[in-house]
């Protein structure tokens, strides 16, 4: 098996935040992601929720409808996050190993920052009503396809749907986090996590 060299760390590509409204919009949203991490959606009451930011639990009701309505910025937010960050790279980037490094490093970024909205999202995205969810999982889709169609131009001979589970595995890998990384992660978990990744997404082996 020939050797693959893994391009260079890029910098990091914080997602950019997605406008929730108001400075207390985007409180709420930071405190409830990290109290639904800890303790889980049913687990956090709208008076918990609003201690959280300094107000009464009824006063929620003048920035967010319900706790649904408050789950569904948060995780439909973060996805539209990913893909237009995902998006900006892919339009900046032509060379496909250059563009999967990348990807790896703005994802592992994402990973490494806010862990909490990983187990909030695996967690909790069932407890979201229909139509926000089937929103989420469009907005998912297509930042996989980022990634598939930068996999199929760094290796040719890979079909889409091969790249499409070596995404998703890459995927799993990275967003560990939460159960392998302290928050804000180190420089040894960053560094692994990364060779692991782009080892996976360059070994020759994927289209055999």
């Amino acid at each position: 098996m020939v050797a693959v060299p893994i391009p260079p760390t890029t910098p990091p590509m914080t997602p950019a935040p997605t406008p929730v409204g108001s400075p207390r919009k985007a409180q709420i949203l930071r405190e409830a992601a990290q109290l639904f991490a800890r303790h889980g959606f049913h687990g956090v009451s709208i008076v918990e929720l609003g201690a959280a930011v300094g107000i009464s639990g009824p006063a929620l009701y003048r920035h967010f409808p319900s706790k649904e309505a408050l789950l569904a910025r948060m995780l439909i937010g973060v996805s539209e996050r990913l893909l237009a960050g995902g998006t900006a790279l892919a339009g900046e980037i032509t060379d496909p190993g250059e563009l999967l490094a990348a990807l790896v490093d703005f994802q592992l970024d994402f990973s490494l920052r806010e862990p909490e909205l990983i187990t909030v999202h695996d967690r909790d995205l069932a407890n979201l009503p229909t139509p926000d969810r089937r929103q989420v999982r469009a907005l998912q889709r297509a930042y996989v396809e980022i990634w598939v169609d930068a996999l199929c131009r760094y290796s040719p001979g890979l079909t889409a749907e091969a790249a499409r589970i070596a995404a998703h595995g890459v995927f799993g890998l990275l967003n560990s986090t939460p159960h392998s990384t302290p928050k804000g992660g180190s420089p040894v978990a960053a560094g692994l996590l990364r060779r692991m990744a782009m080892t996976a997404l360059t070994d020759p082996a994927l289209v055999l």
